[in-house]
């Protein structure tokens, strides 16, 4: 290293994360580093198009993106939430929305006043009724939130959906005009230290050796400096998220263009709809315990919406994450650190983290052990909590129609999980964390959405008369309508905001 201090980063892969990881140091860390990022046009992406969750907004805010320029760019809609067709039980359906029930906040969770009306036997609306997101994603409209905090349209956040084999291009640009450098080209050596095992220098196919001080892993699956070079092992939790494929197809737009990403219950896996501006892109995660590639890819064509635009891709997969992410002089990012299926569009957010603890944790000098603990500590925290999040997904369901969904049902799951749940079972009770993607609403969407009914509730809930508490549900649900009525068709917004190019259409 040059005196002590990290200043060359290299990149090894583009695509999503490699552009994202690029342009965040480029942007946030102007004159500190000198950013190299290498790859191939030879290596395709793995992208099919991508759903996202809220906190991308705030890492495109930060890198100064206009939002409007952005989702032209990459065809993008807007996304309240996901919705979940035949998960608990067939015929069953919910929306997570990005955003709460009620007006959120309070000493004591909203949910607890309705579970109390619930459990006394009084009329009361459905939850998701009293849902701002939800409502606005059923009814397939839009407007941006109030920046009131006492409004009810400021209960409510959003997303986007778009067309990945866009997006990373778009990133490229940016880091580009931001002073990154690319260099085109396979890696065919990396070299290391002879005694400390740091990474020192790329020997590309052209001849070319590229040095560098810190390097960032962005080469997808393949893991060639963490996984293949390092040798950090990598867990493995197919045990309980079993789905290692996906067939992923997209077609021509034939029904609404909802501001939500879809997911249904398929007999061994489930199956996405993701609603672009130029396009539906539709996808088959499922097990090659309990079905085949080729019966995978019919059932996707047969379920489609509309004309197909292309012949189904299949993605092979492990769910489950490298045991350390930053290693020696190497920081993982994105599928290089390790995969968890996109159930809950989780794969993007997963590398903006890796991106922004890299960000915050930056060497001054050398790099030290205490940032590579830190890091690995914020990578694992948030991989471990999702990977929860995922399993309840499964295991909350009273299906045992096929061998696929009595075995998720019956399989056993952490005792980090088990816990929350016997938690919610018993008083309606979500654990709350300071660190983590998904707060008490994720939760309480997808407990109440799959049939996990409380047995009791919070006694703090009782304080206020049972007829005044049911009354002010039923305003706000009415108040809810009135909001909605004032907004657009969610189409309609979009052509108006950021309608695609012309020669896209």
């Amino acid at each position: 290293m040059k005196a002590g201090s990290v200043q060359r980063v290299v990149i090894v892969g583009g695509g999503t994360a490699g552009w994202m990881t690029a342009a965040a140091l480029v942007k946030l860390l102007p004159h500190r580093v000198d950013v190299r990022l290498v790859e191939s046009e030879a290596i395709g992406i793995v992208g099919v198009g991508e759903a996202t969750l809220p906190h991308i907004r705030a890492f495109n805010e930060r890198l100064g993106i206009r939002e409007a320029e952005f989702m032209a760019a990459t065809r993008a809609t807007f996304k309240l939430g996901i919705e979940f067709n035949d998960w608990g039980a067939i015929g069953d359906s919910y929306i997570h929305p990005f955003g709460t029930f009620g007006l959120g906040g309070g000493a004591v969770d909203f949910h607890q006043y309705w579970l109390r009306l619930k459990q006394a036997g009084v009329p009361v609306p459905e939850l998701d009724e009293l849902s701002m997101g939800v409502q606005v994603a059923r009814q397939a409209r839009f407007a941006l939130p109030s920046t009131d905090p006492t409004s009810l349209a400021s209960t409510f956040g959003y997303a986007y959906q778009f067309d990945a084999t866009l997006y990373a291009p778009f990133m490229r640009k940016v880091a580009e005009e931001a002073g990154a450098v690319r260099t085109e080209g396979r890696v065919v050596g990396v070299n290391q230290h002879p005694e400390s095992g740091d990474i020192v220098s790329l020997t590309m196919e052209s001849g070319e050796v590229i040095e560098g001080d810190l390097f960032v892993d962005c080469s997808g699956f393949v893991s060639l400096l963490l996984g293949k070079t390092l040798g950090e092992p990598f867990e493995d939790w197919s045990h309980w998220l079993p789905n290692d494929r996906a067939v992923a197809m997209p077609c021509k737009t034939a029904t609404a263009l909802t501001p939500l990403t879809t997911v249904t219950a398929m007999p061994a896996g489930w199956r996405w709809r993701i609603p672009l501006q130029h396009r539906t892109g539709n996808g088959y995660v499922f097990s090659t315990r309990f079905i085949s590639e080729d019966e995978a890819a019919a059932a996707l064509v047969a379920a489609v919406e509309g004309e197909k635009m292309a012949d189904p891709r299949l993605l092979k997969f492990i769910a489950g994450r490298r045991r350390r992410s930053w290693v020696k002089n190497v920081v993982s990012v994105g599928l290089a650190s390790g995969f968890l299926e996109p159930l809950e569009s989780t794969s993007i957010y997963l590398t903006q983290i890796g991106i922004t603890a890299l960000i915050e944790l930056f060497p001054e000098k050398a790099i030290a052990d205490i940032d590579r603990d830190e890091f690995n500590r914020l990578v694992d925290l948030e991989y471990d909590r999702i990977r929860d999040f995922l399993i309840l997904h499964y295991h909350a369901t009273r299906r045992n129609d096929t061998p696929y969904w009595d075995y998720v049902r019956t399989m056993s799951i952490p005792e980090s999980l088990a816990d929350k749940l016997e938690l919610f079972r018993k008083r309606g009770r979500v654990v709350k964390y300071r660190e983590g993607v998904f707060l008490d609403a994720s939760w309480i969407a997808v407990y109440l959405g799959q049939g996990v009914i409380p047995e009791g509730h919070d006694l703090r809930a009782d304080a206020p008369p049972l007829d005044q508490v049911a009354k002010g549900m039923e305003q706000m649900k009415a108040q809810i309508r009135t909001e909605i009525a004032g907004m657009q068709g969610h189409r309609d917004y979009l052509e108006r905001y950021c309608p695609m190019p012309a020669e896209a259409m």
